[in-house]
């Protein structure tokens, strides 16, 4: 990979670029507004890849549209087992290269275009998936996380086409499923070939530099226990009161691994940075009765430098204790399993050229110093930075309630985002003149 220095674009001006996206802010709103109506969730992606196929094409990019391949990504040691089939669930690459010649860095942006539930719709002030700007902001499921990001890098690509520039390196604009339950869309763009010299992801962080992440794992547990009629309750064991015993087990090592002397470095300032979240549970049969079986969905989080098969394990070992210590173990059994993440944390170094370079080109879009922070969850950069040789983070813009209701991101967030990753390119990768 390359080690040149940031480029210094010859004729173009951050002020013209910012000023360039200020007079595209309708065009940019209009493309997150129709994202945000593509209810792209889990095995609903095709929709809203098609309109980024067609964006991507009218760009003038090269196209690659492919499926995940299970069965070599299954050979992958990152590889998540899968939630579902992925047939008819493709990923989308827009390629760009450059017409005039080789003259800088290469870069990746990645996205995904997979949101989650909205939960309960009723709580919403209006349809989640209705986009509609109040008081500055974009209201709408997946508006921040991440429709905006993908639209900001998108949208700086097409504003230094339309000033006209291109790239003079390869550009990979990719827009992947799966990121919010296993992360095998942007997997198989790494199996696929796809490297560069940095990657940038334009998550929701605020306009913080994330260099860092935790590791994330999902585990179900499962447990059957002694059914008996809710009269004489006492004669049964319920499934479900079992797994909420095991569950407090598993809570004590989220607060072992909270504590200040078990705290990676870089998550050392974070209030509470290891989380394990009881996300989906379904028990019982009757309401008469004592439950039999109960199953419950688990999020372990856990710090760089743990793998996955660790922190699985480590969780494995409280519940067997606590099974162990319940005077009525005999009549129940549990199991526990990974299905969806298994991904592990990564700390960047802080002193590499491009996060230096990017550092300097927010400095000189917003005119203000760059944070740099941890995220105490998981993204797609983990990939690129553990089992690629290209360097990747997450910078993006700001969002409300994420995973919550009534998601939002600031308009002024995602213009000043885009004008950030547009000069990023023209620095990282240098800019030809076309006709």
């Amino acid at each position: 990979m390359s080690t040149m220095p940031s480029l210094e674009p010859a004729t173009l001006t951050v002020d013209a670029l910012k000023n360039r996206i200020e007079s595209s802010q309708d065009e940019i709103v209009a493309m997150l507004a129709r994202l945000v109506e593509f209810p792209s969730l889990l095995g609903e992606e095709r929709p809203a890849q098609i309109y980024m196929r067609s964006i991507f094409e009218s760009l003038g990019l090269e196209i690659d549209e492919f499926e995940v391949d299970i069965e070599t990504l299954s050979k992958h040691p990152a590889c998540s087992p899968p939630i579902q089939s992925y047939s008819g669930r493709q990923n989308v690459v827009g390629i760009h290269r450059p017409k005039q010649g080789l003259g800088g860095r290469s870069l990746i942006l990645n996205g995904h275009i997979d949101v989650v539930p909205v939960g309960d719709a009723s709580l919403w002030a209006r349809d989640p998936f209705l986009p509609v700007v109040v008081d500055g902001r974009l209201y709408g499921r997946g508006a921040a996380d991440m429709k905006a990001g993908i639209v900001a890098y998108t949208m700086a690509f097409k504003v230094l086409r339309d000033m006209g520039y291109e790239p003079a390196a390869p550009v990979y604009l990719q827009s992947v499923i799966e990121e919010e339950c296993t992360g095998n869309g942007a997997l198989s763009c790494l199996v696929r070939g796809y490297e560069a010299d940095a990657a940038i992801i334009p998550e929701p962080t605020g306009k913080e530099i994330r260099d860092t992440q935790a590791g994330v794992a999902w585990v179900e547990l499962d447990v059957s226990g002694l059914p008996a009629h809710a009269a004489r309750a006492t004669e049964g064991c319920s499934a479900i009161e079992f797994v909420w015993y095991l569950y407090g087990a598993i809570k004590q090592l989220e607060a072992k691994w909270n504590e200040p002397c078990c705290r990676h470095p870089r998550f050392a300032d974070l209030h509470h940075p290891i989380n394990f979240n009881l996300g989906v549970i379904h028990g019982g049969e009757w309401a008469s009765s004592v439950a039999t079986h109960c199953h419950a969905q688990i999020r372990i989080g856990y710090y760089p430098g743990m793998s996955a098969e660790a922190a699985i394990e480590a969780v494995r070992d409280v519940i067997s204790q606590a099974f162990d210590a319940h005077p009525n173990k005999s009549v129940f059994r549990w199991t526990l399993t990974n299905r969806g993440f298994r991904s592990e944390g990564f700390a960047l170094d802080r002193n590499l050229p491009f996060i230096a370079t990017l550092g300097e080109c927010h400095a000189d879009v917003m005119e203000a110093p760059v944070l740099h922070g941890a995220f105490a969850g998981t993204t797609d950069a983990k990939f690129f930075n553990l089992y690629g040789s290209t360097p990747a983070l997450c910078y993006g813009p700001g969002g409300d309630n994420i995973h919550g209701i009534d998601e939002s991101v600031a308009i002024r967030d995602v213009l000043q985002v885009t004008a950030v990753i547009a000069w990023f390119i023209a620095r990282w990768c240098g800019l030809n003149r076309i006709a």
